[in-house]
Formats: C-alpha cells, sequence, structure tokens
C-alpha cells in the first residue's frame, strides 16, 4: 500500500479509507474491494451508516439532467451496513489492519467481492466540446447516513471514492493468429491468394504490431496498394446488444505485387490513443481523473456468464487493392480483406515493496 485514498463528509461525521483504487479482474475471480468507514457516531442522531459498491453505465452527463431523467443505470449493486455492526465480526485483511492504525476505533472495516462477469473500467473518448463526466462503465465507493440502505440521501451525509475495475495481460504469451483467403475474380480462373499471421498473441498498448503478409497472385490484375489496419469493436450491452467499430490507425503501404507473381514481407503498425484524439467515441481505459490513458484493453472473460457494459475487441485488417488488367482495365478492380484477431492490454506492473501512507483526498 503506497497511499490512502480519503474523502470525508460534508458534515464531517463519516470518512472512507481504501488504500488503493486500482482492483484486479483475474478473469475467474476479482481482487476484493476492502476499506474501513471512520464513524463519528455523536454526530448520527440515531441513524446508521451503510457503505456501497455499485457498478453502473453512464450514457449521459449529469448536466442533461433536466426534466428527472437518470443518464446512469446501475448494472450491479451491493450494500453492507457498517454502523452499528451486524452480526459475526470476521477477520480484518492487511489491508484493513494498515487503514485501522488511521482511523483508530472509530473505523468500521466493509469488503466486497465482485463477480467475475461484471466490466472493467472503459470510457468513451468525448468530443472536443463535451463537457462533464465521460460516458462509459464506473465503479463507485459510497459511504452515507440513513435511516434505511435505499433511501433517498443528502449530499452532505455521503462520502464516495471512484475505483476501477482493471485486467492485465497473462504472463504467458502464446503464437499469434493466422489466416489465410483465395479470392477469384469475373473473367479470371485463377486467384488471388493472401495470408496473414501475427507474431504473438498478445500486444502491450504502444508496442508496435508486426504483420506478417504473403501474396500468391496467379490473376492477370496488379495490385497496386496495400493497407493495413487496426479496428476497435466496442460491444454495448445493456438493454440489447449493440456493437460499435472505430478505426484506430490505418497506414498504406505501395507495394506492387504483379499478375502472377509472389511476395512476402512484414509490416509495421502502431495503434496509438495519442493519433486518435479527434475521434470521439472512442473507448478507452476507465481514468479516475484527468489523469493520462490508453485504448481501452481487450475484454478478457470465461464465456460463463453474459457481460453487462461495455466489450471490447480489437482487429487486424489486410486490405490488398488491386487495378484490373487487359481489356477492361480499371473497371474490374477490386479489393481482397483479410482479418485476424488482435489482443491489446497492459503488462502486469511489478509489485510495490515499500510503504508509506499519505492521506489524500479525492
Amino acid at each position: 500500500m503506497s497511499k490512502v485514498y480519503k474523502k470525508t463528509s460534508g458534515n464531517g461525521h463519516i470518512a472512507l479509507y481504501l488504500g488503493k483504487r486500482d482492483f484486479v479482474d483475474n478473469v475467474d475471480s476479482v481482487e476484493v474491494v476492502d476499506g474501513v468507514i471512520k464513524v463519528d457516531p455523536s454526530g448520527l442522531g440515531g441513524k446508521k451508516v451503510f457503505v456501497y459498491l455499485a457498478c453502473a453505465f453512464r450514457y449521459g452527463s449529469d448536466d442533461l439532467d433536466v426534466i428527472g431523467l437518470s443518464f446512469r443505470r446501475d448494472i450491479w449493486i451491493q450494500r453492507v451496513q457498517v454502523y452499528p455492526p451486524t452480526g459475526a465480526t470476521t477477520a480484518k485483511t492487511p489491508m484493513q489492519e494498515s487503514l485501522m492504525k488511521k482511523t483508530g476505533e472509530q473505523g468500521c472495516p466493509f469488503s466486497f467481492q465482485m463477480p467475475s462477469n461484471l466490466p472493467c473500467s472503459v470510457s468513451l473518448q468525448p468530443g472536443p466540446n463535451d463537457a462533464g463526466k465521460a460516458c462509459g462503465v464506473d465503479f463507485e465507493v459510497k459511504g452515507y447516513v440513513a435511516n434505511t440502505a435505499d433511501e433517498e440521501v443528502e449530499k452532505k451525509d455521503t462520502c464516495r471514492l471512484m475505483i476501477r475495475k482493471i485486467q492485465f495481460a497473462p504472463a504467458n504469451n502464446k503464437p499469434g493468429p493466422k489466416g489465410d483467403i483465395a479470392k477469384q475474380f469475373m473473367l479470371s480462373d485463377k486467384p488471388v491468394n493472401l495470408e496473414a499471421f501475427l507474431e504473438k498473441e498478445i500486444y502491450y498498448h504502444g508496442d508496435p504490431i508486426t504483420v506478417n503478409v504473403k501474396i500468391n497472385n496467379e490473376t492477370t490484375k496488379v495490385v497496386k496498394k496495400i493497407q493495413i489496419s487496426v479496428e476497435q469493436q466496442a460491444s454495448v450491452v445493456l438493454y440489447s446488444s449493440d456493437t460499435y467499430t472505430k478505426a484506430v490507425c490505418s497506414e498504406e503501404f505501395a507495394e506492387t505485387i504483379d499478375a502472377n507473381s509472389s511476395f512476402e514481407k512484414s509490416f509495421q503498425i502502431t495503434p496509438l490513443l495519442a493519433n486518435a484524439k479527434e475521434k470521439r467515441g472512442l473507448s478507452v481505459d476507465g481514468r479516475l481523473k484527468d489523469e493520462d490513458t490508453n485504448l481501452a484493453s481487450t475484454t478478457l472473460s470465461q464465456g460463463e456468464k453474459e457481460m453487462q457494459g461495455i466489450i471490447i475487441s480489437y482487429k487486424v485488417k489486410v486490405n490488398l487493392a488491386l487495378g484490373g488488367g487487359g481489356l477492361l482495365g480499371g473497371l474490374t478492380g477490386s479489393d481482397v480483406t483479410l482479418e485476424l484477431p488482435l489482443t491489446l492490454m497492459s503488462p502486469k506492473p511489478a509489485e510495490v515493496s515499500e510503504i508509506s501512507i499519505d492521506a489524500m483526498e479525492g
């Protein structure tokens, strides 16, 4: 634990403490969200203290909420009463033991176990003139003072911290995907054969992606150029399932492959958010403030339960632009396209060994 994140309610009667704000989803299980809330019983007026963890999909800014419509839908929510304590006490986690040194006897520990089929924290990149919070999937821990768990609560009686659910690339990388396609054209009795493969299954954000291309052109046409692109697919699963595809990057290579000839070459392309800052609606990894982020990571899942929220995948597209040969010239020009799945993620960071505790509001 390198920092303590703290948020105090407006009335000062409760304060939320977390030792971290990033919680790792290991596909089959998710790290426990454990924290402590400091309670001053003298200011409660006989009310109780609750904590909830909510995963929600935000599809509009709060400033649009002018007629009582909610632009936020809870995907999953869990509430616990922390004061007065209920039932048997459970053993404190090492994180909670450390936090209790800050809160003293007024600290009440809490913990949540998120299910493995919740989406990760993802935001949709706003346009240049968009204001307010970004649309996307977010996670919030909130402490509040109330008579019952689900009643309306005044803002002064609450304290909240945003957290992130994140996935890192698996430690073991595998050979990359490969594919091939043969396409035959009108007035040609032989095809264009296109093969392509990636050198490995998983690429880290910012790394160049090597695409190996092999072409056997048995037609009378000429391949005039090769275009390689990376596309992001965001499946938004709420009331229905909709998939949005956006090109992250695209490069053209002026390679000419004559009729009845072969070609083999490796190309590199690097998908970077820095080169796509103007693309409104592109999915990026969730951020807690105005910090830098990267393209949204590929969503890993076991596939047993349907996820809700935003599910991210990528593909590499190799496109050959062919020009017609013979009497018809350019009238018979055509394309050959091959797609390969791409996994784009962040590596798991090294464990932080030293402990220094700093109080932080926000």
